[in-house]
């Protein structure tokens, strides 16, 4: 009798307990589309057909999502394709809490409604005092709308040719400030822009002077621009795009801006990412003057901005709880993180395969610190491991340099190296 007549039906193949259980914590839909990949396989001869069950068990996804956890080995922090800031244990948690019903809008004390967000707004009310008031939107982007839209539709930005970037994927500056309505009166040249180049341009249509951190590009040698300090003096507001999400003035960063500071140099209203060096979820910030943060938040289009739940949970534990990832890997020990890559690079060795503990650099990312190097260490191993790893279990991402695969350690904690010493030997297996 032909084989392929005794796969069995899907009906029976989901009636197995394990495969029950599967769809209980997965979904039927994916639990189903296993079964089916299992059957295709017995009906080609791949495997007998009284293995279809196990088979579909092992190709399982691990998630309902198809998104997958990734070892970030590439030596960049904050990198954009990987999801930019991985969140803290403490986000995690305060995320997974508010998962069901909260009283994300509810006061349960009172028993009636409440302002959204007053945890988080209290948080960041006390990460930066210089702050009157703040206000959450879902990225940086939405945050620099938000502004335009609000206070300056049908009015003019006025803002240096030196600060008109393009910040990745052709998303540029301009183009997202034109779409609210704003029209941009551009001064100076590409590197340089004096304080009287501003002082010619502010008028009575003057909706705000903009100043823009450009954070993933230095322009060098013949330059001059205007700090914030001095664009006070122009008697129109001054909103600051710093990007990162400094808070507070970072020692090991010498030369990126943070809110604190750029508030008490004299910003009426400052725009950041939360998902970059503060470490926490992907949202923006206004923080600045309460009636210009509250214009914004008044704004009909502040509605359509907000963030969920989950994200404000993330981002208040993220301001209260313990010092993220982003910031630990930041203040890595480059020696002990050679330490730790010649003994990953030991054991693998042991088991035969080309590896070699080698310092590295790595760098901050998702524009921030352009330029600034972050010593570290790497286990280098042969280039054909790149692909392997990278579709392996756990994915391990690492970048290929002088025709060697670089796996960094700079943001990977200790209590990982166990997994990446696993992953390579199963990719060199």
């Amino acid at each position: 009798m032909d084989s392929r007549r005794r796969v069995p039906r899907t009906d029976v193949v989901l009636a197995d307990p394990r495969l029950v259980a599967a769809a209980l914590r997965l979904g039927r839909s994916l639990v189903k589309d296993a079964v089916a990949q299992a059957q295709l396989r017995a009906r080609q001869g791949g495997i007998d057909p009284e293995e279809v069950a196990d088979e579909a068990l092992a190709v399982l996804p691990p998630y309902a999502a198809s998104l997958r956890p990734v070892i970030n080995m590439t030596g960049v922090l904050v990198h954009t394709n990987l999801g930019r800031a991985p969140l803290s244990a403490a986000a995690t948690e305060a995320a997974v809490a508010a998962s069901g019903y909260t009283d994300v809008e509810f006061d349960l004390a009172a028993g009636v409604r409440a302002r959204r967000g007053r945890g988080v707004l209290d948080a960041l009310a006390r990460a930066v005092p210089a702050a009157e008031d703040a206000h959450v939107v879902n990225n940086n982007a939405a945050a620099l709308v938000l502004a335009a839209t609000a206070l300056a539709a049908d009015r003019e930005i006025v803002i240096s040719r030196g600060e008109m970037v393009e910040i990745g994927d052709g998303f540029r500056i301009p183009d997202l400030l034109v779409s609210t309505g704003a029209r941009l009166r551009e001064v100076g040249t590409t590197n340089r822009t004096t304080y009287a180049d501003y002082a010619r341009a502010v008028g009575e249509r003057t909706g705000f002077v903009l100043k823009v951190h450009p954070s993933n590009f230095r322009v060098e040698g013949f330059t001059g621009s205007v700090d914030v300090a001095a664009l006070t003096g122009l008697g129109v507001p001054v909103v600051a795009d710093i990007g990162s999400g400094l808070l507070e003035r970072e020692p090991l960063l010498p030369e990126e801006p943070d809110a604190a500071s750029t508030l008490t140099a004299g910003a009426d209203l400052v725009t950041a990412s939360a998902d970059k060096l503060l470490g926490g979820p992907q949202a923006g910030l206004l923080l600045g003057r309460r009636d210009l943060v509250e214009r914004c938040g008044r704004h009909p289009l502040a509605r359509a901005l907000r963030v969920g739940k989950l994200t404000l949970a993330a981002l208040e534990a993220t301001l209260r709880g313990p010092e993220p990832p982003v910031r630990q890997a930041l203040r890595a020990d480059p020696v002990a993180l050679l330490d730790r890559a010649e003994a990953i690079a030991a054991e693998l060795s042991s088991a035969g395969i080309d590896a070699v503990a080698v310092p590295s650099e790595a760098a901050v990312g998702g524009g921030g610190a352009p330029g600034v190097p972050l010593p570290s260490a790497a286990v280098s191993l042969p280039e054909r491991l790149a692909v392997p790893l990278r579709t392996g279990e756990p994915p391990v991402a690492g970048r290929i340099e002088g025709g060697r695969l670089l796996l960094d350690l700079r943001a990977v904690p200790r209590e990982r190296d166990a997994d990446v010493t696993r992953a390579v030997l199963g990719a060199g297996g």
